[in-house]
Formats: C-alpha cells, sequence, structure tokens
C-alpha cells in the first residue's frame, strides 16, 4: 500500500463525544448559551477533531509551499514568474506578509520548495521537496504526471508529519506561485462544477481584456486534458500545480493525525477540494478561514459548505488569512478554558 492510501485509511470521524463535553461546558460558562455564537461552534469543533474536550492551539504552524506554473507562459498574471523565488527569500529574510501575520498569530513558519523553476541556494528556514522546476504548461498538455503528483501529495504529508514530531496543534498551508490561481481555479471548474466566468478571477489583479484571455487558457487547458471530474488526482496532475499538490497532501496527513486544518485562501481551498476528492472525511477537518476577493473562492466555499471565519476581501495568499484566523481560534480555547462557570463564579442560572 502507498504512503497516501495509507495516510487516507487512517482519517477517522470527528470524537462526538469530546464534542459533546465541550458543548456542555460552554453552556456552563458565565454568560447565555450560545451568546459567543461561532467562537463556541470554533472550539467544539477544535474539541471534536483533536479527540479532547479541552482542545489546545498553543503550537502553531503555517506551511508555504512555493512553486512555479509552466502555464504563467500563457501570459496570466501581471507578474513575471521571477517573482516566486524572489518571494521565496522574502519569507525566509521575514520581511513579507505572512512572516508579520504570523508572528502576531504566534505560529512558526515553514518554507518549502516544492517546485520553484530555478532551485535557490540552500538556507536553514528552506526545506527541499521539490518535485521538478515548475509544471508544464497546462495549456498544451498534462501539468505534471500522475506519478508526479503523488510525489506532490506525499511530500506534503511527510512534511506535516515533521512538524508533529516537533509539536503541533493548528496548521495552515500557505502558497507562493505566480500564475497559481490559473491552475486553481481550473481545479475549481472541474471538482466544483462552478462555471468559468467563476471560477477564473482577478488574481493579481488582471482584467478587461487579460482577464477574458486568462479564462481562455483555462478553457483551452480543460479542453487539452479532459481531467476527470470522479478522479481528483488526475485534475491535480492534468491542471494542478506541485504546490497545490504539497497543501492537499498536508491536509491528509494532518487529518489522519487529529490535527486542525486552517484552509487559507483561494490556492489553499482549491487543494482542500482535491484532498476532499480523495478522502470526504478530510473535510471534517477543515476550518475556513476567510472568503477571499477571488469569485471562483466564494463559489468553491458554497460548493464545500464551508462557512469562513473571515471575511476582510484578502487575496494575498501565502497563509496571511489563515495566520488571521488562528488568531480567532486561539479566542476560542481561550475563552474555553479560561471563563469562569455559574458554579465556580456563584452566578445564578437563567430560570428559562
Amino acid at each position: 500500500m502507498s504512503r497516501l492510501a495509507q495516510v487516507i485509511k487512517q482519517v477517522r470521524p470527528l470524537d462526538k463525544q469530546a464534542m459533546a463535553q465541550t458543548r456542555a461546558h460552554q453552556d456552563n460558562l458565565i454568560k447565555p448559551q450560545g451568546s459567543l455564537g461561532r467562537l463556541e461552534e470554533l472550539s467544539i469543533k477544535l474539541a471534536g477533531i483533536q479527540g479532547k474536550a479541552m482542545p489546545s492551539v498553543e503550537r502553531k504552524t503555517i506551511i508555504v509551499m512555493a512553486g512555479d506554473h509552466g502555464v504563467a507562459a500563457e501570459g496570466v498574471s501581471l507578474y513575471p514568474q521571477e517573482v516566486t523565488a524572489q518571494m521565496v527569500l522574502n519569507f525566509l529574510g521575514g520581511g513579507a506578509g505572512i512572516n508579520v501575520l504570523a508572528r502576531l498569530a504566534g505560529a512558526r513558519v515553514v518554507v518549502v520548495d516544492m517546485g520553484l523553476k530555478v532551485g535557490l541556494p540552500s538556507h536553514p528556514g528552506l526545506l527541499n521537496r521539490r518535485i521538478g522546476p515548475g509544471t508544464a504548461n497546462m495549456a498544451q498538455g498534462p501539468a505534471m504526471t500522475r506519478e508526479q503528483a503523488v510525489a506532490a501529495l506525499e511530500a506534503g504529508i511527510e512534511t506535516l508529519e515533521a512538524e508533529v514530531s516537533r509539536g503541533l496543534d493548528l496548521v495552515a498551508g500557505g502558497d507562493m506561485g505566480i500564475a497559481n490561481t490559473t491552475p486553481s481555479s481550473a481545479i475549481t471548474a472541474v471538482l466544483a462544477g462552478v462555471p468559468l466566468a467563476r471560477a477564473v478571477g482577478r488574481g493579481t489583479g488582471v482584467r478587461g481584456r487579460q482577464l477574458a484571455h486568462k479564462r481562455a487558457v483555462v478553457d483551452q487547458a480543460l479542453k487539452v486534458n479532459w481531467p476527470d471530474p470522479s478522479d481528483a488526482l488526475d485534475v491535480l496532475a492534468k491542471v494542478g500545480g506541485f504546490e497545490i499538490g504539497g497543501l492537499a497532501g498536508l491536509m491528509l496527513g494532518a487529518a489522519a493525525k487529529r490535527v486542525p486544518v486552517v484552509v487559507d485562501g483561494f490556492i489553499s481551498s482549491s487543494a482542500a477540494l482535491v484532498a476532499a476528492g480523495l478522502c470526504p472525511g478530510v473535510k471534517d477537518y477543515f476550518i475556513s478561514a476567510h472568503r477571499s476577493a477571488e469569485t471562483g473562492h466564494r463559489a468553491l466555499l458554497h460548493h464545500m459548505g464551508l462557512k469562513p471565519v473571515l471575511d476582510l476581501d484578502l487575496r494575498l495568499g501565502e497563509g496571511t488569512g489563515a495566520a488571521m484566523a488562528m488568531l480567532v481560534a486561539e479566542a476560542s480555547v481561550r475563552v474555553l478554558r479560561e471563563m469562569a462557570t455559574f458554579a465556580s463564579a456563584g452566578v445564578s442560572t437563567s430560570e428559562g
């Protein structure tokens, strides 16, 4: 049995007993029942994922997967492909948006080279999980082989398991890859059945003729490759990306280890579609961080039935929305752990 198949087999349903215990504790805190709304819901979900009535989110990691895309040659982004590697260097230097917000959230940042066009020099903060020097141009043929797709998924699993060995309560995936909203749009169109007019958005800011061209490129990729919507691995191989595969593997690995997954924006959510296509039960382990400004992301979330924690019109990627949502997750757990109960505070309960 392959490593991927083993991990999928290890994914289990949420712990209903732990959730019931957390719900009962929430109902005894000094507040009207349900008055903290989704903070209460979130703490209960965290309990079900971790399998304990008092969940913990102290040890947080954001794993940023980076990869280049052959489809960038079609002019679907406002930025040149060299920016992918340049931004990875910024992540390693601690000056990017994700670094700032991760510090605020108290999360460790791990940067992974899943397949940059040009390999970077060795750096203690950079993990080398390269599948190849970027994907092939999906508008001309498959983005990768099926074997490469499996390798990307298993690289994500390996990266997650290494973090678990260090101690991990909450994980999020981030992304970096010029043109990666194009494969994400294709994945969304196929696996979520979203029309191209909604699936393909502005990405780095394209509009007008450039946006129409981007939609035409995705349409061409789908017609050239005919990805099978009943086979998520086929979709990943034909119109995906190495970092998208890595993120999907990370999510599967986290679910197998009962680690909650904060799903960032459009690219991470397209990876979540792939992961759920391979293992439907993994969706129970997802906490949707935010609803991005990408139209495809909004349609994707609706299809998956995910209710995002935040709605800030973000579209940066990197895991920035996930970092913000981690703060909300921590708030939900702190209320659960630190707020007094009616009995401990000597406060009368309601008579209703």
